[in-house]
């Protein structure tokens, strides 16, 4: 489903997005290397509000490590790389279940993604993640997604989920994440230390001064402090994706979002929409041109995909999510997309039916060579009037 217009931050509520990234951390999922079932079950059942009132929800989980540590009876303190991701193995498992348990209780059902830095930065892993994702909400499943610490090393790896929270939710288009946090949000200083400290209930701009305020880790078990929090806000507003930062430590934090608990709220700079044609139309260099027929353009000028069928000719060396220039039959360019295939496969389909495409290149592909989604037209074009 399409994300509909953001809901305004002022409205202090999650009514009104249509799709929401959850963050939650370790520190409020895992106690002394126990999973917290009680309040895993409460914030799924706020999931399902959510969910039965119109809403797609994406999951974000911390919790695979430090629940390991407790299964594999790994001592406290730092661990070793090779500790940590023996741990993440262990805990991966116990945590994907108790999730898929929990949905269930509900009839939901869980799919699990594991990434690593490079799934939301390559533009080709970018686009298989964005698809699966994309199907597990259309089969009315519940991602549930976390970094894949047991093969990331500190070279590859996010190292806290706030931040790869940000870029799942620039992802999927998502309107709205939440960062359930050990903090109700953002004040001027730290209120732990500081009893001056004035809490922010928004920031329409992430400042040089509102990033100075961000505090540090709260816990051994969170990797990520408030400074990656101001993070998450700069990927996320620049996006078209509001944010909002709020206390997870109760049961039902959504719930008690919705019903007016203090957060810090961070607007959207634009639509999710809005700001991925951008980012596709103005940010990456075209690698290649498409040639288009006449029913090409005119299926894209009323919102659909570009097919197979519909290209004519292919010029260029590009792979599977580069951008390439649309080209009218008359030559004109008419807008440009990320492109479903490298540039040899897309030679050989160019013209044919999309039913011929397994057969062809040998396994069963994208059925559009450009998604709707990863399509911006000219603005004559857009409208028709060229």
């Amino acid at each position: 489903m399409a994300p509909l217009m953001s809901a305004s931050s002022s409205s202090r509520s999650l009514k009104g997005f249509s799709r929401i990234v959850v963050k939650i951390g370790s520190a409020l999922l895992v106690e002394q290397g126990e999973l917290k079932r009680a309040w895993l079950d409460a914030v799924i059942a706020d999931i399902v509000t959510l969910s039965q009132a119109g809403a797609e929800v994406l999951i974000v989980s911390s919790g695979s490590i430090a629940l390991g540590r407790g299964i594999l009876g790994l001592h406290r303190g730092p661990l070793k790389l090779e500790e940590s991701q023996a741990a993440a193995a262990a805990g991966q498992i116990a945590l994907a279940q108790a999730y898929a348990d929990a949905l269930s209780a509900h009839g939901r059902k869980a799919g699990q993604i594991l990434l690593t830095l490079g799934d939301t930065e390559e533009r080709r892993r970018y686009l298989n993640a964005r698809a699966t994702i994309g199907t597990l909400l259309k089969l009315g499943a519940v991602p549930i997604i976390n970094e894949n610490d047991s093969v990331a090393t500190s070279e590859i790896r996010y190292g806290d989920n706030d931040r790869l929270a940000a870029r799942v939710a620039t992802m999927a288009s998502a309107d709205c994440l939440v960062l359930l946090s050990d903090i109700d949000g953002l004040y001027t200083a730290p209120p732990q230390t500081n009893p001056d400290a004035v809490f922010l209930p928004e920031v329409p701009r992430i400042t040089p001064e509102i990033e100075a305020m961000a505090g540090s880790a709260g816990s051994e078990l969170s990797r990520g402090g408030m400074k990656t929090k101001i993070d998450a806000g700069k990927i996320a507003m620049a996006a078209g994706t509001s944010m909002v930062i709020t206390s997870g430590k109760e049961l039902n934090p959504l719930k008690r979002l919705d019903e007016g608990a203090r957060g810090t709220w961070f607007p959207a700079l634009a639509t999710p929409a809005s700001a991925r044609k951008a980012w596709i139309g103005g940010h990456l260099e075209p690698r290649g041109e498409i040639t288009l027929d006449d029913g090409a353009v005119k299926a894209m000028q009323s919102g659909k995909s570009l097919l197979p069928a519909g290209v004519t000719s292919i010029r260029g060396t590009f792979t599977r999510g580069d951008a390439v220039i649309l080209l009218s039959p008359a030559g004109r360019i008419i807008g440009r997309g990320l492109i479903a295939y490298d540039a040899d496969e897309a030679q050989l389909i160019a013209g044919r039916n999309s039913r011929e495409i397994e057969a062809i290149v040998g396994y069963p592909g994208r059925a559009e060579m450009i998604h709707r989604d990863d399509l911006v037209l000219e603005d004559g074009f857009l409208n028709g009037t060229r």
